[in-house]
């Protein structure tokens, strides 16, 4: 799908993390300005080291945490994408507080500098955590549980600022409920939703992998490409119908992580026949994990025109995650 964005100044928060730095990538690839702004906590700079020498590319190291960081950023652009977070269940079981201050009080931030600068539009990183334990599925974005973990809580308030903001200032904003991401620059190590690369890397390794749970929990993995293309159309929209609320981004499948090692296992056998016959380790199930997650994209299909090209399939057969490693045992 081809996608009209040229000659814009685009702000990307943890443009240095994997979702942040492939935004950054097909902006410049579509002659756009892009300014990465990034603290590096999460973010990796081998991940934008191909950009530095782009005369379209600028790289501001802030904390969304400090409003003025924010102002300096957002300052003269046109849009935001902000994908700045910390994300993971566990971590934000872990530490609370840490997750509110850079989820919530670094969103708000940012919320406030897009307004003072006068940007136009705010398109910001929704999750799926929100739905907590609704059991309804497919997911529609209109019926929502009650959160299961900090990081759900964090999401959740976002949506409601964005609201107040747009309502009371006028300011258009677009929130993008993510659906298990995987692709390229995703880091294995990483607390994002990392279970593919994990799997992958236990598997290369000759290592059983361990799953949580007895496999039966399922997910709507998201191939990056789809999300990239949710995120241009959220900027270039011109529907009014379209603005100040959010979405799926989703393939719009679902998959069992048992089917998710079956597909992983075919695949890598090509390169190691011996992975065919792993043994697959099952441990318990990790606190706050929602047991379904399976999205209706229609919302998105009807408003942006969103048309997701990439099944978990076909976007694990597009990425090449055979030059990882991990050490053994590594629980996911």
């Amino acid at each position: 799908m081809e996608i009209n964005i040229k000659n814009k100044k685009v702000l990307v928060t943890g443009g240095a993390g994997f979702i942040g730095s492939n935004l950054c990538e097909a902006l410049l690839e579509k002659q756009n300005k892009v300014v990465c702004f990034d603290n590096f906590a999460t973010g990796k700079r081998e991940n934008i080291s191909g950009f530095l020498n782009n005369g379209n590319f600028t790289l501001i190291e802030g904390d969304i945490r400090n409003l003025e960081d924010c102002l300096k950023a957002s300052q003269g652009v046109d849009y935001i994408l902000h994908q700045a977070a910390l994300g993971s269940v566990p971590r934000s079981i872990k530490d609370p507080i840490t997750s509110n201050d850079v989820n919530v009080s670094g969103f708000l931030n940012m919320l406030v500098a897009a307004r003072d600068n006068k940007v136009k539009r705010v398109v910001y990183a929704a999750s799926s955590s929100t739905y907590g334990d609704s059991e309804s599925i497919p997911k529609v974005e209109d019926i929502i549980g009650k959160p299961l973990s900090p990081y759900a809580i964090t999401k959740y308030v976002n949506e409601l600022y964005a609201d107040i903001f747009s309502k009371t200032y006028g300011l258009e904003t677009i929130g993008l409920r993510y659906f298990n991401v995987f692709g390229r620059k995703q880091d294995p190590n990483g607390a994002y939703a990392a279970v593919i690369p994990k799997f992958v890397s236990q598997l290369m390794a000759g290592d059983s992998p361990v799953i949580n749970g007895d496999g039966n929990y399922s997910r709507d993995f998201t191939y990056i490409d789809n999300v990239i293309q949710a995120n241009l159309l959220s900027l270039v929209t011109t529907n009014p119908k379209a603005i100040n609320t959010v979405y799926n981004v989703a393939f719009g499948d679902r998959n069992t992580l048992n089917d998710l090692m079956g597909y992983l296992k075919e695949n890598l056998s090509s390169f190691d026949p011996k992975i065919a016959s792993l043994a697959v380790v099952n441990g318990p199930n990790r606190v706050g994990d929602i047991p379904h997650s399976h999205a209706s994209v229609q919302k998105a299909k009807d408003l942006l025109k969103y048309n997701p090209q990439f099944s978990l399939q076909q976007g694990l057969k597009a990425v090449s995650y055979t030059h990882l490693t991990l050490p053994t045992n590594r629980e996911v």
